[in-house]
């Protein structure tokens, strides 16, 4: 439980504010990476009936057998139907934002007025969601329109939000889901791409082009790799790279800070477990480390990962949320 903090003031954080604002931020994040791989997906598939490409969104999610259970075949049409039309999905963009905005109320008197009212508009544009707004004239412009609002958020965020308690929880929540989905995306994608031979002639530069693309990662990339495409490359600048803002190690590493920042600067306690768990999986976001993985079986590795993550919530929201 979270003890009453002293600072300069004495500044209360009552405990369920503290989980709010970690998922606050993590359903604002979900609808941004949700928009970009619904994007780049429209972008590099065949056509609206590229089933395989279409099906890895909902793998990407583990939503194979809730999608399944609505929708016979995985196109453009039905699995953005899914994503952005269907409020009983809990994954869909309509669920997202609907309990991003629960968690905001809950936090109004803690967050910005500019957040609260941009948070408004922004379910008020969801909503207005129909059939027409996902057929293939108007799915990349739905798409935009996603990661517009969601990348507002995060400046005004950025701009508007007191650097109290309050910021550090929001922080901790965005890296928890960038670090989360960036190991979903790259489990789902990485071995389908790996050449079948040591020469790499089979790899598709497309199909890596479009991994990095839904990372928001390509431009990125190609500071470090200026040409061509190879396996542990991609693997250890997803992972491994402290400059890039989706890996998983610079991730993993911001919130090891502000939790340290909420235990010097506000005396909160009982995070033994939290940064234990982070020592370990830090450890392990090598260069070296990633590189020798990748070049075996990278999936486990990512299963682990994957499963300390959801673990690292765990124990941040039984420490200061429960």
């Amino acid at each position: 439980m979270m003890d009453t903090i002293a600072t300069q003031h004495t500044v209360h954080l009552i405990a369920r504010h503290a989980e709010a604002t970690i998922w606050l931020a993590r359903y604002m994040e979900r609808i941004e990476n949700l928009a970009r791989i619904l994007d780049v997906t429209n972008t590099f598939a065949r056509d609206p009936d590229d089933t395989r490409n279409w099906l890895s969104i909902p793998r990407i999610n583990g939503d194979l057998v809730a999608f399944n259970k609505r929708h016979a075949v995985a196109t453009q049409g039905s699995v953005g139907a899914f994503y952005l039309l269907d409020a009983g999905n809990s994954t869909s963009v309509h669920a997202c934002i609907s309990a991003a905005r629960e968690n905001a109320r809950m936090l109004r008197a803690l967050i910005s007025t500019e957040m609260w009212l941009q948070i408004n508009v922004f379910y008020g544009h969801i909503r207005a969601l129909n059939a027409d707004s996902i057929i293939p004239e108007h799915f990349t412009a739905v798409c935009n329109m996603l990661k517009d609002g969601a990348q507002a958020h995060t400046g005004i965020t950025e701009g508007t939000l007191y650097r109290d308690q309050a910021w550090h929880f929001y922080m901790i929540g965005r890296s928890l889901e960038r670090a989360d989905q960036t190991t979903r995306l790259l489990d789902t994608r990485f071995h389908a791409l790996v050449p079948r031979t040591d020469a790499g002639d089979n790899i598709d530069a497309g199909h890596w082009n479009a991994l990095l693309r839904a990372a928001a990662g390509y431009h990125a990339y190609r500071r470090e790799h200026p040409n061509g495409y190879h396996p542990q490359e991609v693997a250890c600048f997803m992972l491994a790279n402290r400059a890039f803002p989706r890996s998983v190690g610079l991730n993993l590493g911001r919130i090891e800070w502000h939790l340290s920042q909420l235990r010097t600067s506000y005396g909160l306690r009982g995070m033994a477990a939290a940064l234990e768990r982070l020592d370990q999986l830090n450890g392990t976001m090598t260069y070296e480390h990633v590189t020798e993985v990748a070049s075996r079986d990278l999936s486990p590795f990512l299963d682990y990962v994957q499963r300390e993550i959801g673990a690292l919530h765990q124990d941040i929201v039984a420490t200061f949320g429960g």
